[in-house]
């Protein structure tokens, strides 16, 4: 059948019924045994119970067509050697220092005790086998689409809640993203091609203190460009190369933080957060490099490196750092995985997993790299880790200060329910595994004495499914988004905009959508926001022309230009 030829309308339409039926027949498609469809996520695969509002039908079509392409986050294939010599394959369910627990495309599980383990690796290759569509006829296949692409949220799955409204309106006149750079200085990104490709992208950007018209690119491969632009006028150059530190494969790795030292323009200190592969075990780490005396280029010397996590999987570490009003550092740590975290790493406060963390980096205590502030919460407390500034988070992915009011805002990358944007306090727990968003979760690490506090903001599935951090808009006091925290999902493309009182959501508005997955925002000094795309172009947000307190229409639509992400933190 030619391109100009009229498909059959047998052929034309899925029929949802049939997809269903075919998705749970285990002798053809067999979809049932590996993945769910309650949001319980308790088998192999993903839990599919709002798939069709996370992707658009085409990225549902190349799931299905070549699984290897684009595993998703928390699911990806773990192979086991013991020292007898056998192996074994599957998606990591659960690990102690006593056994982890494998979960086979079976749907069976498999405990094995770390004594007997010679060798656990990471592999690009699905668990999910190659040529599902072999067994099914075109329309088959038709109507296991159509199934897949009714999966969504039901509008009743949720409590009603002010801080997460069922529907999120939309400025009737969005706001205008101006590419800041022309096309030809786009940055290089990868998508992935076939299994084993490494996932890469512009992942942080950021003015350059001290140094007028300047700006800092970072990729997360571990390049790091100098760029300048005055007027029309744009030039690009490395700035440095760390690429030889960083592991950067299985999962959401690589570079993917930056921050400059508060006196940067007199010291010259910067920090990069990263992960390393280290004696078979992924790792999560703060160095601290210098920059050269014209602040131009990294001055060549070794990073020093300040603080190192162990991943449990190759997941949700987190991706920021920054300096606070106060000077100290604070670093966002996510609780690495499994799915649901199922060691509680969220509310074990002898971890560093799960956690908002602050140190001082001009200081240093008997045996540490830096010094531990005196105010910090937990220090001086057995049981546990003195660092701790807030814990209960699953994946902080991007976090801010607001420059007047000194709060600070945190994006936290839901499990399968929501995403949440929350208002962070000393000493406070955020929920996480015990509540996702405001909706309880699990009572396995559930203490009754305990307070959780919840977000400012969560967002349903049918508006994204992974939350980027932004920054509270302090730039020009007459504009009407002054005082607005603005923050978007990386998916689905989103930009949001929010006022909050007293940590209560007061209005929430769908103020655009970026071209490109959103990896970060960024500021500049006049207080200007600006989108990092991860397909390597940075957009700044033009208020100006729009008005957050105008009328408005719903929205809720998948939006058309959403990719299933190729950072996604899921």
């Amino acid at each position: 059948m030619n391109g100009n030829e009229k498909r059959p309308a047998s052929l034309r339409d899925g029929d949802a019924a049939r997809g269903r039926e075919l998705f749970n027949d285990e002798r053809r498609a067999a979809c049932v045994k590996c993945h769910s469809v309650d949001g319980r996520s308790g088998k192999a695969g993903p839990d599919l119970l709002a798939v069709g509002d996370k992707f658009p039908r085409r990225e549902l079509i190349r799931a299905v067509l070549e699984p290897s392409a684009e595993i998703a986050v928390g699911y990806g294939t773990t192979i086991v050697e013991t020292k007898a010599g056998e192996e074994f394959q599957g998606i990591l369910k659960e690990t102690t220092a006593e056994a982890l627990d494998l979960v086979g495309a079976d749907g069976k599980h498999l405990r094995i005790a770390t004594r007997d383990i010679q060798e656990q690796r990471g592999s690009t290759v699905s668990l999910m086998p190659e040529g599902l569509q072999a067994g099914l006829s075109r329309q088959e296949f038709t109507d296991l689409i159509e199934y897949l692409v009714t999966l969504k949220q039901p509008e009743n799955a949720l409590t009603s809640h002010r801080g997460m409204p069922a529907n999120i309106p939309e400025l009737a006149k969005p706001v205008a993203l101006r590419p800041f750079f022309s096309e030809q200085m786009r940055f290089p990104h990868a998508f992935v091609q076939k299994p084993g490709d490494v996932r890469s992208g512009l992942v942080w950007f950021g003015q350059l203190p001290g140094v007028s018209n300047t700006f800092l690119a970072v990729h997360q491969t571990g390049k790091i460009w100098l760029l300048e632009k005055n007027g029309t006028n744009e030039a690009k150059t490395l700035f440095v190369d760390v690429g030889k530190d960083i592991f950067n494969e299985r999962g959401p790795n690589g570079l993917l933080g930056m921050t400059f030292h508060p006196k940067f323009a007199e010291n010259r200190r910067y920090f990069l957060k990263h992960q390393v592969f280290e004696e078979g075990k992924i790792g999560t780490t703060v160095v601290e490099r210098q920059a050269s005396p014209d602040l131009r280029s990294d001055s060549g010397q070794p990073s020093r490196r300040l603080w190192k996590v162990i991943s449990t999987t190759q997941d949700h570490s987190g991706g920021c750092i920054g300096f606070g009003p106060d000077g100290f550092l604070y670093i966002a740590m996510g609780d690495t995985g499994p799915q649901q975290d199922p060691q509680g790493h969220g509310q074990d406060l002898t971890t560093h997993l799960g956690k908002i963390l602050r140190i001082d980096v001009d200081h240093t205590d008997a045996g540490l790299a830096y010094a531990i502030p005196a105010d910090n919460p937990f220090r001086g407390r057995s049981d546990a880790r003195p660092e701790i500034w807030a814990y209960g988070f699953r994946e902080p992915w991007r976090f801010s200060f607001d420059p007047v009011t000194r709060d600070l805002w945190v994006g936290d990358v839901g499990q399968d329910r929501v995403e949440e944007a929350a208002i962070v306090r000393r000493g406070e727990n955020h929920g996480w595994n015990v509540y996702e968003g405001f909706e309880p979760f699990s009572n396995r690490y559930r203490k009754d004495d305990a307070t959780y506090t919840p977000p400012v903001f969560a967002y349903r599935r049918k508006y994204g499914n992974s939350i980027t951090g932004g920054y509270v808009y302090r730039g020009d006091k007459r504009s009407s988004f002054y005082g607005v925290y603005v923050c978007g999902d990386y998916t689905s493309h989103r930009i949001f905009g929010l006022r909050q009182q007293d940590r209560t959501l007061q209005v929430v508005r769908q103020i655009g959508v970026a071209p490109q997955g959103i990896a970060s925002f960024a500021i500049d000094q006049r207080g200007e926001i600006y989108l990092v795309g991860y397909e390597g172009m940075v957009y700044e947000l033009d208020l100006a022309k729009a008005n957050f307190d105008e009328e408005m229409k719903t929205t809720g639509t998948p939006v058309s230009s959403a990719s299933a992400g190729k950072i996604d933190q899921k």
